[in-house]
This record gives structure tokens, sequence and C-alpha cells, in this order.
């Protein structure tokens, strides 16, 4: 009996999260894949099966075009935000010697998260707008005659936002492993005559790439499902796949939305397995 019970703990351990995951992730997806394959006639659904709501996706240039453009965003994101993320994380770990001053500027990186997404987006309204600040300097500056219409309700802004909301997902694994790389290693560098280039491209950048599959990764999967965004910075100008499933969920085409979900969903973490692949992050957890 001792070493039975010895034998279960290890599985009773284990056993709420078993429950939690299998309640609020497994059966939910389970649940969305069993209605992606129900009929729809336009008005109502029935329980079935059908691959009509599939090939309406794989066959509608509509869709086509709103997943395309679902990518362009989640690529544009991702790599401005790794253009401002990187310097930022390389800042932070070797130009900042004191240990109290890194986490104090870390911090403040993070000072805009106190806040709502929304109150964050709508923030740049009174700077894009036609009468914004950006606009009111640039004909205060004589170097335009009339308000640019292409800082709001556009995919500049859309772009704009996105990375202003999630640049910190990049920031702090980058951070993270760079902290972790041996100075040493660093320094050996430098006293046999490497560049400082040379120092990125064969120390810093190589030994930094599991941060950067992170971030990677939490960007791209923010992004891929991002509505509230779209619909606000965009003005209802722009599509995206999130976008298109809350609509459908607003006019009650559960199967269309499922279906749009269930396919999101495979992209997603066929992008995410294709990082995993690229780069190994066990490292860093």
């Amino acid at each position: 009996m001792l070493k039975s019970s010895k034998a279960l703990q290890p599985y009773l351990l284990v056993a709420p999260q078993t429950l939690v995951f299998l309640l609020f992730l497994i059966l939910p997806i389970a649940a969305i894949v069993v209605v992606s394959f129900w009929n729809f006639n336009g008005f109502a659904m029935s329980p079935g099966f059908t691959l009509n709501n599939y090939l309406g996706i794989f066959t509608s240039r509509v869709y086509l075009a709103t997943y395309l453009n679902t990518f362009k965003f989640a690529a544009i994101v991702w790599l401005v935000c790794l253009l401002i993320s990187y310097p930022v994380a390389y800042f932070l770990a070797f130009k900042v010697k004191s240990t109290q001053w890194q986490t104090i500027l870390f911090l403040i990186c993070t000072v805009p998260f106190l806040t709502s997404n929304i109150i964050r987006m709508i923030s740049w309204i009174p700077f894009l707008g036609r009468e914004g600040l950006i606009n009111q300097a640039l004909m205060g500056l004589r170097l335009s005659d009339r308000p640019v219409e292409a800082f709001l309700f556009s995919d500049f802004s859309v772009i704009l936002a996105m990375v202003h909301l999630y640049a910190l997902f990049m920031v702090a694994p980058i951070f993270n492993s760079m902290m972790r790389i041996d100075r040493s290693l660093v320094t050996a560098a430098e006293d046999l005559g490497a560049s400082p280039l040379q120092i990125q491209k064969q120390i810093i950048l190589p030994l930094a790439a599991p941060g950067i599959a992170i971030g990677s990764i939490f960007i791209i999967t923010l992004v891929m499902g991002e509505f509230a965004t779209m619909r606000i910075m965009s003005g209802g100008k722009s599509s995206s796949v999130g976008y298109l499933i809350k609509n459908q969920l607003d006019s009650l085409q559960y199967p269309l939305a499922a279906a749009n979900a269930v396919v999101l969903l495979i992209i997603t973490l066929i992008i995410v397995f294709g990082i995993l692949r690229i780069v190994d992050v066990r490292k860093e957890l």
C-alpha cells in the first residue's frame, strides 16, 4: 500500500493542472472544432458534418485577402518590434552597468502597461488625427499645406499602435537572454581584436537567439488574433482574421467563425513550431 501510494503521488500532483488544462483549453478548442463542421445556411446553424465552411475560406478571395492582410501586419509588427527591442535590450544589458539602474530603466519600459490597451490606442488619436499635433507641426513648419490623411485610420496607425502595445513582449525575453551571456566571452573577443559588429554577429546575436524566438512567438500569436486595434486604429478600413471572426460572431455565424478560428489556430501553431525548430528555447525555460 505504501509503495502504491508513493507511485500515485506524482499523478495526484499534476491532476489539478491537468483538469484545468482539459476544462479551459482542450474542451473549448474541441467544441470550436466540432461547431466548425456544422451546417449553416446563412440564417441558422444545425448540427451536422460539412466541409463547406472550410471550402468557403480557401475559395473566397475576400477570406484569402484577409488572411494575407493578417500575415502582412504580423510580419511588419514583428520586424519593427525586433528592430526597436534588440537595441533597447542590448543597452540595458551591456551599457547599463548598475543592476539597480537596469531594474529601474526596465520598469520604466513597463509603465505603459499599467493602463489598458484601449487607452493606449486612443492616446495616439490626438497625435495622428487631421487636427493632431503631428499635422499641426508639419503645417506649422510649412512641410505640408494640408493635413496628412495617412497618419490615422490607416495601416500606419494600426502598425504603430500594435508596436506600442506589444514591443515589451520582445524586449523582456531578449533582455533576459542577454543578461545570461557570460561577459568574459565579450571581453575575450575584444582582447583578440574583434570589432563590435563581429561581437554582435558571432557572440551576442547567437546567444540572444532564444530570447528573440520567445519574443517572436509572443508578437506573432498576439498580432494574429488581434481585432480591437484593427477596429479602432483603422477606422474599419482594414481587416484581419481576428476582426473577421469577431464580426461573424456578432452576426451569429458561429460555424464560419469557428472554421476561421481553427484555420487561424493551425497556421499560428505551424509558425510557432517552425520557430521552435529553428531555435532551441529550452535553455531559456
